[in-house]
């Protein structure tokens, strides 16, 4: 009972942080600016971990590898220390399925984290969409969508390419183990 307990607060603890830092990626990558509320809250909730790799580790273009690098060792933190407690010996072994459950962590938590926004978003577009959430959030799920809108018109106004966004983020979580 412990060890489902601890995981489950390290695993929601460690989706937090990792969320905030893929946003800031996403946020950097698409040029959304951080003066907003929602940038000061991701710059103050992730200068500790992205700070100390902005000496060494370099953009790639947009991409900025020092908000994405710690988000994908926090999820290597989490499955060496639910490894090391569930009993597995072997540091080898242990260590390179980290290294890929890691990346495969990562993936889900973009995954969950587009979807949770996309969820958002649309609820802001119905309620308040004079928010100063609903501009940052319109920016950053705008690209994710624009492939949808393209092929699925608007019927009576009324956008459905964010359902079935939601529909295909849903399947590839599936996938996802």
């Amino acid at each position: 009972m412990f060890y489902g307990t601890f995981a489950l607060i390290l695993q929601t603890v460690a989706g937090f942080f990792t969320a905030l830092l893929l946003v800031r990626t996403v946020m950097r990558f698409q040029r959304i600016s951080f003066v907003s509320q929602l940038g000061q809250f991701v710059l103050a909730t992730t200068n500790w971990a992205v700070l100390p790799f902005q000496k060494w580790v370099p953009s790639v273009g947009k991409l900025d590898l020092c908000s994405l690098l710690p988000a994908w060792l926090i999820q290597v933190a989490v499955v060496l220390i639910l490894g090391l407690m569930a009993g597995r010996v072997e540091p080898v072994s242990l260590l390179l399925s980290a290294l890929v459950f890691g990346f495969l962590g990562l993936i889900k938590a973009a995954l969950q984290m587009l979807f949770w926004v996309v969820i958002l978003s649309a609820v802001l577009s119905w309620v308040n969409p004079h928010s100063p959430l609903a501009g940052p959030l319109h920016m950053f799920t705008r690209p994710f969508l624009a492939p949808f809108r393209r092929v699925i018109p608007p019927i009576a106004n009324v956008d459905l390419s964010p359902l079935v966004l939601l529909l295909v983020l849903q399947i590839l979580m599936f996938w996802l183990p």
